[in-house]
């Protein structure tokens, strides 16, 4: 089938998927959010203690086992890694403290805007600056450095464990934490939630379904050929939220949503540039983990492990909108991404500052 078909076809059935998990039990506009559930997940596994964003969702061990699957069977599954893990962790830690500041991926603030919340707006937009910045570092040469062949056991480690993590949330052992109230007590059916992550998981790993990537092609290459996906996203659950009611005209009131237009913004312009630096968006990083590179591990540890500081210290967002805390560390990822975007580039290409003071 031709690749460009794949992809539209894959955007429209993550879409549909999306809008069905929500009329299934999750909330409102997070059918899937990649940042959101992996924060769900820390919290289950008593990482952070925000008692509202609890729950081993079934989601993402299904992104990770369905993309294996999918990679397996067609000869795609390559145990490989070793390419700067210490700074995909810090990206992915930052990447994630970005979204929850924002209060969602980039998967949901397509289906926030699809939901009709005009807040993702001004998410896009960052979204978009964030990697165009990315872009100009990797015009310049930027790079996390070559990944190599690994032992078959490194590629395996993610995957087992998130089948040990659907055990959990079937067994749901006392030492588990279950929100009773908040984002975090709605959910599908673990069975439909499931089936959907193992399918998006499947289709993402044939299609290379990712929204950093698609702008990233077309601000380099002029390439719309990844962005369609995610165009297909937005028409699908658009159109299936206009027929069941579920879209929402406006800035106020939208559901795990805040109104601060400039760290709405700023939040995402972090994930925007980190995603550049990575390859890929949470999502992304799932999927590729999936598929053996233990780099996309690494990045999903770090988002793991930095959704929990987000709520252990005060960083996300509410829907009163982004703490004191939230815009520090905002700031501060930026920094970081930007001191580790300049250090990735090659020597030899970055400004010569003795020519360049002698031009001036």
């Amino acid at each position: 089938m031709n690749q460009r078909r794949v992809v539209l076809i894959s955007g429209a059935v993550v879409g549909a998927l999306s809008v069905a998990l929500t009329v299934a039990g999750n909330p409102a506009n997070m059918g899937i959010c990649v940042a959101c559930f992996i924060r769900d997940i820390a919290g289950g596994l008593g990482l952070h203690r925000a008692e509202v964003v609890q729950y081993l969702r079934p989601e993402i061990p299904g992104f990770i086992l369905g993309s294996m699957l999918a990679a397996v069977a067609t000869g795609e599954f390559r145990a490989r890694g070793g390419s700067s893990p210490v700074l995909r962790f810090v990206l992915g830690f930052f990447v994630i403290i970005g979204a929850l500041v924002f209060l969602g991926c980039p998967l949901r603030m397509i289906l926030r805007l699809a939901g009709g919340d005009l807040n993702a707006v001004f998410g896009i937009v960052g979204f978009a600056a964030g990697i165009w910045v990315g872009a100009i570092l990797l015009r310049r040469g930027f790079t996390l450095g070559r990944s190599s062949r690994v032992s078959i056991g490194n590629a395996l480690v993610l995957p087992i464990l998130s089948a040990f993590l659907l055990i959990l949330v079937i067994a749901m052992p006392a030492f588990i934490f279950a929100s009773s109230k908040g984002p975090g007590s709605a959910h599908a059916p673990v069975l439909w939630a499931l089936v959907a992550g193992l399918v998006v998981g499947a289709l993402a790993q044939r299609s290379r379904l990712c929204l950093a990537g698609g702008i990233r092609d077309l601000i380099l290459i002029r390439d719309p050929h990844l962005f369609s996906g995610f165009a297909a996203i937005f028409v699908v659950s658009l159109a299936l939220n206009l027929i069941s009611g579920r879209f929402k005209l406006g800035f106020e009131g939208q559901p795990v949503a805040h109104t601060d237009w400039m760290w709405n913004f700023l939040s995402m312009a972090t994930v925007g540039l980190g995603a550049a630096l990575l390859g890929g968006c949470p999502l992304r990083q799932c999927i590729l983990a999936g598929e053996g590179d233990t780099d996309g591990v690494m990045a999903f540890l770090g988002m793991l492990v930095g959704s929990a500081f987000a709520h252990n210290w005060g960083i996300a967002s509410s829907a009163a909108g982004p703490t004191a805390n939230g815009k520090t560390a905002t700031i501060v990822a930026l920094v970081v991404m930007a001191v580790i975007g300049y250090m990735g580039v090659d020597a030899s290409r970055r400004p010569n500052q003795k020519q360049t003071a002698k031009e001036a």
